[in-house]
């Protein structure tokens, strides 16, 4: 699994003109499942989504987590982080799971993430979308459960 992560003031996610998820504070998830995921991979990004120390503490030093802040999670699928660009100028998705694999995994990350508490709204899987946000910092993580950066 693969995802790029924001702390963010507010994020929001419309399709079809209508608002599918929106949160105050927290944490907007762009999420990618690959071909070769599983339960490993969903519980190594939770862990490490739920975790992460990328909010301030008193003194101003990344030192909190979502948790910690109560804050909240946007999550929205996001199939093109596994696009491979190093042969020619127009990527490559074969590393990408196929939809039906990538929704169950997506769909059980999001459950996992709530089982600690968090408020998650999520997107529309395979919708067209529009992502709005106010990047806080801005900060923005990469992750990848195979650990490949």
């Amino acid at each position: 699994m693969r995802s790029v992560v924001q702390r963010v003031k507010r994020a929001s996610v419309t399709v079809n003109n209508e608002t599918a998820g929106t949160i105050a504070a927290g944490l907007l998830v762009l999420l990618a499942v690959g071909q070769e995921d599983g339960a490993d991979d969903i519980d190594w990004m939770v862990d490490k989504l739920v975790g992460l120390r990328i909010f301030e503490d008193q003194e101003a030093k990344m030192n909190r987590s979502v948790l910690d802040v109560g804050g909240e999670m946007l999550v929205v699928s996001q199939f093109t982080l596994y696009g491979d660009c190093r042969k020619g100028k127009r990527p490559s998705f074969s590393t990408a799971a196929p939809p039906e694999q990538a929704k169950a995994l997506f769909d059980q990350s999001v459950e996992k993430i709530r089982s600690y508490g968090i408020k998650v709204e999520t997107g529309v899987f395979q919708a067209e979308m529009e992502v709005e946000l106010v990047n806080d910092g801005p900060v923005t993580i990469l992750l990848d459960s195979k650990k490949k950066f």
